[in-house]
C-alpha cells in the first residue's frame, strides 16, 4: 500500500489542533511530569534541521510519559525581546514587534509541521505586556528585599527597616555593598533621601556605579557572552570598559547556595563544573597593607563589601596567606578607585595612558590572556606587614576589580602571572616554598612543600602554615580569614529599546518602584531606536513616558516637573530577565492576579526534564536558579531548584561545499585539480549541487550572486566537483538544510526518526540527507505490515510465541532506551523488529496494535493513522504503553554449536531446560558425534549451559 506521508501528516496535525489533543489539564489527582525545552529565540532565518534535535528528544519523552499515565506539561513559547530585532529596526525602521511577530509565525509553522506535542494554549512571549507585567513584578519584589545572612535567605526590606529602627546596624549580618555603621537614633533622624540611599546598599535589585562592557556603536551595555575578541557578536563593533550607573541583581548573595544546590541536581558534570568555576569559591585571608608615607584622600570603598575601609591601607584577598613573606610588590586593577589617589604626579601620565588602553579590553579577554604582561608603576609603595619590606604598587589588567578587592599581593616565586610581571619589570623574586627549582627562572606552586624564608612559618606545610598566619593576621588586627567568590552581581541595565521597561521612577535622584497597580509599565512608541542626542537610551525619545505620582499613571514626558511628575528609568531589562522565570509562567499562563497560582506551582513543582545547549551554563541557568531561589525565599513557590534533570544535546553539523577560486581571477578549478593552482576556498550554497552528489550546477552558481555571473570553470571529466567538509550548520556557511524540505520529501516522522538515528543525543553529528532514505524505507515497511497489498488487513488470530518474542524484546529495549535517553538505538530496534515480523508474515492485531503504541513517540503521525485504521476512535497518545512479559523471552530450545578440539563441527537443537550432564549425554549419542569420535573416548567435555559444547579428543 502506498505510504502517503504528506496526506497522513496534514490530517493528524489538523486533528491534534482541532481537538487540542495536547492541551494539559491542571488535574492534580494524576502524577505530573514536566518536560521543557530551552526557550527559543525566534530569528528571521527560521529553523534549520539542527534546531529540532533537542525538541524531538523531549517530545519523545513527553509522549512516552503520557503513555505511562502521567499528566504531562510540555509547553512552548518565545524569548522574544532582544538585540537582533532592535538592530534590524535601526537599519530598516520596522518596529521590532512587527519582525518578532513575523519570526514567531514562521517558527510556529515549522514546529507544527514536525508534529510536536506542545500545549500551544500555554504559549508565552517575553515581549507580551501580559507576560512582562510579572517580570516587572519580580523586579519590584527584588528591589524590596534584602539578604539576611543569619536566616540565609531573602527577606522583605521591611524587616531590615525594623532592625534599623530598633538597633541600627548593630548585630546586622547582611549582604551589602559597603559596610555601614549607624545607631537606631541616627536612622530615625535621617532624611527620606538618606534612608533610601542606605537601603540601596542592601536591596537585591540596586543601582550603583559599575564597570560595564560598553558598545558605543550599538549604544548599549553588553553581557560577556555577547562579546567576542573585544567586539560585539552582533555587528562586530568595538567594546570598551566604562563606569556607569547601572541596575544590578545581587546574585552574589546566593553564591554558596548556588554551589551547594548543584549537588542535588541530575545535570552533566561538565556543566556543573562550569558553574562551580564561575562562582569561584576560594578560602583565604583579607589582609591590610599600610601605604608608605601617604594618607589616602578617599575611603577606598567601591561596590563590594570587601573594599578597604581605612584611609591609609590597601586591603587584599589572598588564597595563599602562607606565602605572605614572599610578597614583593602589589598590583591593583586599573579601574580600582584607589589608583587615582596613590598615583604620584610623576607617574600620572603613564598610568592614565595604561588605564585608557585597558578600557578597550573586556574582562573575559583580560582573564583569558595569560601570556602577555603589561602594567604601570604608580610611584607609591606599601609595607609588607610581616617582612617589613617596601613593596612597589603597580596597576595591571590581569587584576580584576570584581574579584576580591581589586588588589593582589604578588608572590612572583610561586605564581606564574606574578612571575612574568616581576621579570618584565625587574622586581624581586623571593622563594618561600621549598623547591629545587630555580624560582628566578620559573615559578613553583605547591601545597605539599614546606615554608622557607618565612620566619615563624618555616618548616610548616600548607594547612598548618595557613592556619598560623591567619591567626597572626587577626592578632595584629590587620585582617581575618574569609571566604571569597569570583561571581559578581549581574548587571541588569541595557541601554536599548526592545526590552522590558524597568518599573522605576526617580524622585530627588532616588529610585522608587511603581505601584503594582500600574503594571505592566508598557514599552512606549518611539520615533527612532537610537540613543537621544544627549546620549540617553532610546526610551529617552518617548513622548509619553513619565510618572504622575499624584494620579498614579504614565503621562507625557514634557509634564515632568520633579514635584508631582517624575522621570521614569530609561534603560530596559537584559535579555535574560524574561527567560529567568518563564518555566513558572507555563504552569498558569493566563492568570492576571499572580504570576502562578501557588496550588499549581506546588503541583507542577520542578521541571523534571530540561533539554538545551551547554552554552547557557553560566548565563541563563545561573540566573534562573537565582530567581527561583529568591521566589522560594519569599514564599511564592516551594522548590529551591527549577530544573531537576538537564540534558545538553549535541549539534547537528552541516556538510559544507567549497569552490576553489584561482587567486586574482574569477576562475574556479574543480577539487582534484586545485592542487595545481593558488586558490581560495569559497563557501557554496549546498542547494547549488546536483541532487545528492558533490557536482556543482555551474549555471546555478553563476546565477546565485552577481559577482559570480562571469565565472569560468576548469572541469574534471566534464564536471565541477566541490570540496566537502563537516562543520557547524550555519546560514553564513550556506550549509543549512531546511526541515520543511525534509518534511515534504520524507515526512515529519522521517525527520524525527532520522535525527534520533544519527547518534547519541549528547554528541554532535554530521547531517547527511542521503541517510534519510533508510529511515523512510523503514516507515514504508512498518506501514505495509498493516496491509495485504492495497487492503488494510489485520488478523484477530492469537500470535505465535515467536511473534510475541519479537514484540516483547522490542518493549524491553525501547523502555530501557527511552529511560536512558538512548533514542538512536531505539530506532535500530524498530528496524530489526519490523524486519523480523515481516519475515514471520505477522499481521496479528495483538502484535501490531501494541507495536504502533511503542513506535508512536518517535513517529506519531503514521502511528495515529494505523491506530485509527485498527478501529480505535481516540488518539493513540493516551493509550497505555505495552507492559513487558519476560515469559515471552524465555527460550524453549537452544541451538548448541558443538566443537571438537576447538573447531565447530555441527549444531544440535536441545530443550532449554536440560542440565549440563543431560546436554553432554545427548551430544555423545548424536550420530555426527559418533562419526567424529571414531570409537575414541573424549579426554574432556566442556558444556557451557545454553551456549556451547566443546569436546577434546
Amino acid at each position: 500500500m502506498f505510504y502517503d506521508h504528506q496526506q497522513i501528516e496534514k490530517k493528524w496535525q489538523k486533528y491534534w489542533e482541532d481537538n487540542q489533543t495536547y492541551k494539559t489539564s491542571n488535574n492534580t489527582d494524576k502524577p505530573k511530569f514536566y518536560v521543557l525545552d530551552m526557550f527559543p529565540y525566534p530569528s528571521g532565518a527560521g529553523l534549520h534541521v539542527g534546531h529540532p534535535l533537542g525538541y524531538i528528544a523531549s517530545d519523545i519523552y513527553a509522549r512516552y510519559k503520557r503513555h505511562q499515565g502521567f499528566n504531562v506539561l510540555h509547553p512552548v513559547g518565545y524569548d522574544s525581546f532582544g538585540l537582533p530585532a532592535e538592530q534590524y529596526a535601526i537599519q530598516t525602521g520596522t518596529h521590532p514587534a512587527v519582525t518578532t511577530e513575523q519570526n514567531i509565525t514562521r517558527y510556529e509553522e515549522q514546529l507544527r509541521k514536525i508534529g510536536f506535542s506542545f500545549d500551544w494554549s500555554r504559549e508565552v512571549r517575553t515581549s507580551d505586556a501580559s507576560y512582562y507585567k510579572w517580570t516587572q513584578w519580580i523586579f519590584i519584589e527584588l528591589f524590596h528585599s534584602w539578604y539576611n545572612k543569619n536566616t540565609d535567605k531573602a527577606e522583605s526590606i521591611e524587616t531590615l527597616i525594623k532592625h534599623f529602627e530598633e538597633k541600627g546596624t548593630e548585630g546586622l549580618n547582611a549582604n551589602q555593598n559597603d559596610e555601614l555603621n549607624f545607631t537606631a537614633e541616627e536612622w530615625k533622624s535621617a532624611s527620606e533621601i538618606d534612608k533610601e540611599d542606605i537601603l540601596l546598599n542592601y536591596r537585591l535589585a540596586y543601582r550603583a556605579e559599575t564597570t560595564v562592557n560598553w558598545c558605543p556603536a550599538l549604544g548599549t551595555v553588553l553581557a560577556n557572552d555577547e562579546i567576542k575578541d573585544g567586539k560585539s557578536e552582533r555587528g562586530g563593533f568595538p567594546v570598551f570598559q566604562k563606569k556607569m550607573m547601572q541596575w544590578s541583581m545581587r546574585i552574589s548573595a546566593y553564591s554558596e547556595r548556588l554551589l551547594q544546590g548543584l549537588k542535588t541536581l541530575d545535570w552533566p558534570q561538565p556543566l556543573k563544573d562550569s558553574q562551580e568555576y564561575w562562582i569561584g569559591k576560594s578560602q583565604g585571608a583579607q589582609v591590610k597593607f599600610l601605604v608608605d608615607g601617604l594618607e589616602l584622600s578617599v575611603d577606598g570603598k567601591d561596590d563590594s563589601n570587601n573594599q578597604p575601609t581605612t584611609n591609609n591601607h590597601i586591603e587584599v584577598f589572598t588564597t595563599r596567606p602562607d606565602t605572605i613573606f614572599g610578597a614583593t610588590f602589589m598590583v591593583l586593577a586599573p579601574e580600582n578607585p584607589l589608583v587615582e589617589n596613590i598615583t604620584t604626579a610623576e607617574q600620572k601620565a603613564e598610568v592614565d595612558t595604561y588605564i585608557e588602553e585597558t578600557s578597550k579590553k573586556t574582562e573575559r579577554d583580560r582573564m583569558s590572556d595569560v601570556k602577555n604582561v603589561s602594567g604601570a608603576f604608580t610611584g607609591t609603595y606599601v609595607i609588607n606587614p610581616f617582612s617589613g619590606e617596601k613593596m612597589p604598587i603597580y596597576i595591571s589588567d590581569y587584576v580584576l576589580m570584581g574579584y576580591g578587592t581589586g588588589a593582589v599581593m604578588a608572590v612572583p616565586a610561586h605564581d606564574e602571572r606574578d612571575h612574568r610581571f616581576a621579570k618584565k619589570f625587574n622586581l624581586d623574586i623571593k622563594k618561600v616554598v621549598e623547591t629545587e627549582e630555580d624560582v628566578q627562572e620559573k615559578s613553583f606552586d605547591s601545597k605539599d612543600s614546606v615554608c622557607v624564608n618565612s620566619d615563624f612559618l618555616n618548616g610548616l606545610k600548607y594547612k598548618e602554615a595557613k592556619a598560623l598566619i591567619i591567626d597572626a593576621i587577626e592578632k595584629k588586627a590587620i585582617g581575618h580569614g574569609t571566604t571569597n567568590y569570583r561571581q559578581r552581581d549581574a548587571i541588569f541595565s541595557r541601554q536599548r529599546y526592545w526590552g522590558e521597561p524597568v518599573p522605576i521612577y526617580y524622585k530627588d535622584g532616588m529610585p522608587y518602584t511603581l505601584p503594582n497597580s500600574a503594571l505592566p509599565l508598557e514599552l512606549p512608541e518611539v520615533e527612532k531606536y537610537l540613543p537621544t542626542e544627549d546620549g540617553d537610551p532610546p526610551l529617552g525619545n518617548a513622548k509619553t513616558f513619565a510618572w504622575d505620582e499624584a494620579n498614579q499613571k504614565v503621562v507625557d514626558t514634557n509634564l515632568i516637573d520633579n514635584k508631582t511628575v517624575f522621570p521614569l528609568e530609561l534603560s530596559t531589562m537584559p535579555g535574560w530577565a524574561g527567560s529567568s522565570w518563564y518555566f513558572l509562567r507555563y504552569m498558569d499562563p493566563n492568570n492576571d492576579e499572580v504570576f502562578a497560582n501557588k496550588e499549581l506551582s506546588d503541583y507542577w513543582g520542578q521541571v523534571d526534564l530540561y533539554i538545551g545547549g551547554s552554552e547557557h551554563a553560566t548565563g541563563h541557568l545561573l540566573y534562573s536558579r537565582f530567581w527561583n531561589m529568591f521566589l522560594k525565599d519569599r514564599g511564592y513557590i516551594n522548590n529551591d531548584e527549577p530544573f531537576q534533570k538537564l540534558i545538553n544535546q549535541g549539534m547537528i553539523l552541516g556538510m559544507s561545499a567549497f569552490a576553489y577560486r584561482i587567486d586574482g581571477t574569477n576562475q574556479y578549478v574543480s577539487k582534484n585539480l586545485a592542487k595545481d593552482y593558488q586558490t581560495q576556498e569559497i563557501h557554496v550554497d549546498i542547494s547549488l549541487l546536483k541532487g545528492t552528489s558533490d557536482e556543482l550546477d555551474t549555471e546555478a552558481f553563476k546565477s546565485w550572486r552577481p559577482d559570480y555571473a562571469n565565472a569560468e570553470f576548469i572541469l574534471e571529466d566534464g564536471k565541477y566537483i566541490t570540496g566537502r567538509e563537516v562543520e557547524k550548520m550555519s546560514k553564513s556557511k550556506y550549509n543549512v538544510v531546511n526541515p520543511d524540505d525534509i518534511c515534504n520529501e520524507y515526512g515529519a516522522d522521517g525527520l524525527r526518526l532520522y535525527e534520533m538515528f544519527l547518534g547519541p543525543l549528547e554528541q554532535s553529528k554530521p547531517w547527511n540527507t542521503q541517510g534519510l532514505s533508510g529511515v523512510y524505507g523503514f516507515l514504508k515497511k512498518f506501514w505495509n505490515l498493516y496491509f495485504n497489498e492495497d487492503t488494510f488487513e489485520v488478523s484477530e488470530e492469537e500470535p505465535t510465541k515467536a511473534e510475541y518474542k519479537v514484540l516483547h524484546t522490542l518493549i524491553k529495549k525501547v523502555v530501557y532506551d527511552i529511560e536512558n535517553f538512548s533514542f538512536n538505538t531505539s530506532v535500530s530496534s524498530f528496524m530489526i523488529a519490523v524486519n523480523e515480523l515481516q519475515k514471520l508474515k505477522c499481521n496479528k492485531r495483538n502484535i501490531l496494535e501494541p507495536l504502533a503504541v511503542i513506535v508512536s513517540p518517535y513517529a506519531p503521525h503514521i502511528c495515529e493513522e494505523v491506530w485509527n485504521l485498527l478501529g480505535n476512535n481516540s488518539s493513540i497518545e493516551f493509550e497505555k504503553f505495552p507492559v513487558l512479559n519476560e515469559d515471552y523471552l524465555i527460550e524453549d530450545e537452544i541451538e548448541y554449536p558443538v566443537s571438537v578440539n576447538g573447531k565447530m563441527k555441527f549444531k544440535i537443537a536441545l530443550p532449554a531446560t536440560l542440565s549440563a550432564k543431560e546436554v553432554e549425554d545427548l551430544v555423545l549419542q548424536n550420530e555426527k558425534m559418533g562419526v567424529l569420535l571414531e570409537g575414541k573416548t573424549p579426554k574432556k567435555i566442556i558444556v557451557v549451559p545454553k551456549k556451547i559444547v566443546n569436546i577434546v579428543i
